[in-house]
């Protein structure tokens, strides 16, 4: 998928591991990660449980500058119908693009794919910006953790939206 002058979207392959690795320590920022802030020696983007099956990529002038990690929201059969996004990213060189929107019409059509009728996703209260795009993409906050995560000696609001796949 790609427009003219925007981002082409594509599945993540193994070779992505140095370039995905790099984006993500880029993009790290205690606004959106409840990890620590990488450190080195730094490790590896893909694990058992991050499988480059789960990872959408974004592209722009053949280098990757964004990622979305898809998954089943659970492992339960009556849970099947929900997706779950498990991390965008985008590189800050690239923001202003339509990265973050190519990639979440893709995490759509991927869902529907799988046959998800709902997708979902976490985002810390303090990340305005993120929240802004999600909500205008028709995500509805359905819960809020109050001081879920200690982020360097704050307390920080984990907010839970979802939305339906039938637009």
């Amino acid at each position: 998928m790609a427009g003219p002058d925007g981002p082409a979207i594509r599945a993540a392959v193994a070779d992505d591991e140095s370039a995905l690795a790099e984006l993500d320590r880029r993009a790290w920022s205690p606004r959106h990660s409840v990890q620590p802030r990488p450190q080195p020696p730094y490790g590896t983007f893909f694990t058992d449980r991050n499988l480059p099956e789960h990872i959408l990529v974004a592209e722009l002038g053949g280098r990757p500058v964004g990622y979305l990690r898809l998954v089943p929201a659970t492992p339960l059969a009556s849970n099947a119908h929900v997706q779950q996004i498990q991390g965008l990213a985008v590189d800050e060189r690239a923001r202003g693009r339509g990265v973050a929107r190519a990639l979440l019409d893709a995490a759509y059509a991927r869902a529907r794919r799988a046959g998800a009728t709902r997708i979902t996703l976490r985002v810390l209260g303090p990340n305005t910006p993120a929240r802004r795009l999600y909500e205008s993409e028709g995500f509805a906050v359905e819960g809020v953790l109050p001081g879920e995560f200690l982020i360097e000696g704050a307390y920080v609001d984990d907010v839970l939206m979802g939305r339906g796949l039938t637009r």
